[in-house]
């Protein structure tokens, strides 16, 4: 079973969850959750940004990729090994996809048969994976997890709170604030558009964009910002309320709910106009996007890219949000799909990156809220801990895996019963290298990453935790 029949309903779901389409009936439900969109960023890192444009695109893989098959042991010894453990959950030996890393652990290893186009990128340098990484709340062994004696992050299992502490990056607690969000916070000064968001996200709300003064500007995969709906429709009932909507937006209140309310429909329009006309006076771009809807939000966010300098943005953070991965059952015949769905939508974008020549100017990288186990249920694979990610891009240190590849026998060194990997690489190393990139000075990881000093100390000069981005 594929996940196209949950896309068809969330492009509706994303028209009504929208900031950028704001119905004028449930502004009220929104108030809280937009705060002070508005008010003005910290001035601190964009002064140092210079005339550069960045942007880093999130996709996240929810449900929780058995990536496992995504990043695979090749060679004879290690295969037999992920075989056995696997079982009937394996992908024949013959049917992986050889890669080089540049880094020699005396191991062989491949990818999923469906990933070609991520194995090329790789070979070329624009692509990289990282092994074994997951939510932790400071370093843990085997030993610490069984005697309890390690903080470990909560509801471990849960699909609920492991998304979301992939998103806010603090797991040891429910939080509501993305560390995505802290980074907008820090630095939307950098953008001269005060109307569009740092943050843009192609899959309706989310955790991630969320900071104390910014929230995420919802587009639509197809169509782009909708504004208010209804707005614009051309039938008479549609047109007497855009008549009294109208009226209502030129009235000046003196209460303050009733401000703020106005304030936000009138922000919305703004947002909305502006963007869509400098959408209609993009010139389409050469490169072709499979119809799909995970291929049309990356075409959205390329053409959103496109339009950087007549938005003025010169930094920006994408969500796209791709369901399904909660492989209970069929793993093998889903990931096939899915995996060449993923594959066809990044090297699309990195070939509309190219194609715009900023192929080192923009990181795509990928997030789940768990790996999966590395043994069968019967037909498919439960929730785990460890996995792995990969991330793409021209100023990714790449053909390289990053991180010390795990034992996948059953008893080893990391495997905590039922084939759960206690992570290696924590999220704080992964997403701290990425802000760092961006621009976030090593004095402010710590704002946006609480638990970063229980991994990596970032003062005294001291290189990025992980190394792969070219910073």
């Amino acid at each position: 079973m594929s996940n196209k029949f949950q896309n068809k309903g969330r492009r509706k779901f994303i028209k009504q969850a929208s900031c950028a389409a704001l119905g004028y009936t449930t502004i009220f439900s929104t108030l809280n959750s937009l705060k002070a969109a508005n008010a003005a960023a910290i001035m601190n890192s964009s002064t140092l940004l210079g005339g550069d444009y960045k942007a880093l695109v999130c996709l996240m893989f929810s449900g929780g990729n058995d990536s496992f098959n995504m990043l695979i042991p090749r060679g004879n010894a290690e295969y037999n090994e992920y075989m056995t453990t696997r079982t009937n959950q394996s992908i024949p030996q013959n049917d992986i996809l050889p890669i080089s890393p540049n880094t020699n652990d005396g191991k062989q290893y491949g990818l999923h048969p469906a990933l070609g186009g991520v194995q090329q990128m790789f070979e070329n340098g624009n692509a990289a994976f990282l092994t074994n990484v997951g939510t932790l709340v400071e370093p843990m062994t085997r030993q610490q997890y069984e005697q309890g004696t390690a903080a470990v992050p909560l509801g471990l299992y849960s699909h609920s709170d492991q998304i979301m502490h992939w998103q806010t990056a603090v797991p040891q607690d429910r939080a509501s604030i993305g560390w995505g969000g802290k980074m907008a916070d820090l630095m939307q000064s950098a953008n001269d558009n005060t109307n569009i968001a740092m943050n843009i996200s192609m899959s309706g709300n989310n955790v991630f964009q969320v900071g104390q003064n910014t929230v995420e500007y919802s587009l639509d995969p197809y169509d782009g910002s909708y504004g208010l709906l209804g707005y614009n429709d051309p039938w008479a009932s549609s047109m007497l309320r855009k008549g009294a909507i109208d009226n209502m937006l030129d009235k000046h209140y003196t209460d303050i709910f009733k401000h703020a309310y106005v304030d936000v429909i009138r922000n919305a329009k703004s947002a909305h106009e502006e963007f869509s006309t400098a959408l209609e006076g993009l010139s389409p771009l050469n490169t072709q996007f499979t119809d799909n809807d995970l291929s049309q939000s990356f075409h959205m966010v390329a053409k959103t890219i496109a339009m950087r300098e007549t938005l003025g943005m010169k930094r920006q953070i994408f969500f796209i949000e791709y369901g399904g991965w909660d492989h209970h059952d069929e793993v093998l015949d889903n990931q096939m799909f899915m995996f060449g769905e993923v594959n066809n939508a990044l090297v699309e974008f990195q070939a509309a990156m190219a194609e715009m020549g900023l192929s080192d100017c923009v990181t795509t990288f990928t997030a789940s809220e768990f790996g999966r186990t590395l043994t069968s249920n019967g037909n498919g694979t439960d929730h785990g801990w460890g996995g792995n990610s990969l991330v793409v891009g021209g100023a990714v240190n790449g053909k390289d895996i990053y991180g010390t590849f795990p034992s996948l026998e059953l008893d080893a060194e990391l495997e905590i019963g039922g084939g759960v990997l206690i992570p290696t690489l924590s999220c704080d190393e992964y997403f701290s290298e990425l802000a760092m990139w961006y621009g976030v000075t090593p004095s402010e990881l710590p704002i946006i990453l609480p638990n970063i000093g229980n991994f990596y100390s970032p003062g005294g000069g001291n290189p990025p935790p992980i190394g792969f981005m070219n910073i």
